[in-house]
């Protein structure tokens, strides 16, 4: 779907966060400069910037799974710097602001014109996502916003959808959600 085919006529829209709002690569390539950064000062060698651009290719061309073991094999690093690695995504304060897609901005500005309620459904560990969610420049739209989390509300046994409609008086019906990128053009 895209945003041209996005659907005007629900009460409710919600999104997933990584890269259907913002580009993750955007929040993870922070979080590997960070980690180099914190490794260069605790074992006083400077591979910072060496680090962060084989994170940056690993990421590229391997996924984000990959990344710590290949960095930990290339770098000599311990396996107890894994820890660290996961911390600074869940707590880091990024350097610099996460922005919206363009096309999210405009879709956003449009909905609440309309007054329709914007929300965001993340799924994921719930810390980690806030972290991202405080690092976003939301320019205002956070003022209304509600975020759930999946994780949170299936640890409680809660169906998200019908916990969500009835939050907001409204059926499941009324609500839409986005999980996919909505600003990549269809081949």
């Amino acid at each position: 779907m895209t945003i041209s085919e996005f659907p005007k006529d629900k009460k409710v829209y919600l999104f997933e966060l990584d890269d259907v709002l913002y580009p993750k690569q955007d929040f993870l390539l922070q979080v590997y400069y960070l980690f180099a950064q914190f490794l260069e000062f605790t074992e006083a060698r400077p591979i910072s910037a060496e680090m962060t651009a084989f994170m940056k290719d690993t990421l590229l061309s391997k996924g984000e799974e990959a990344v710590f073991a290949a960095t930990a094999e290339q770098f000599a690093l311990k396996e107890e710097y894994r820890e660290n690695f996961e911390r600074l995504q869940v707590n880091g304060h990024l350097p610099l602001k996460l922005f919206l897609f363009d096309e999210i901005k405009n879709l956003f500005k449009e909905l609440s014109a309309s007054g329709k309620q914007i929300a965001v459904l993340t799924k994921g560990n719930p810390a980690l996502q806030l972290n991202k969610l405080r690092h976003i420049d939301w320019e205002g739209y956070d003022k209304k916003l509600k975020v759930y989390f999946v994780d949170e509300l299936a640890f409680r046994d809660i169906e998200p959808f019908s916990y969500i409609a009835s939050e907001n008086n409204v059926n499941v019906e009324d609500l839409h959600f986005s999980d996919t990128n909505l600003t990549r053009k269809k081949p």
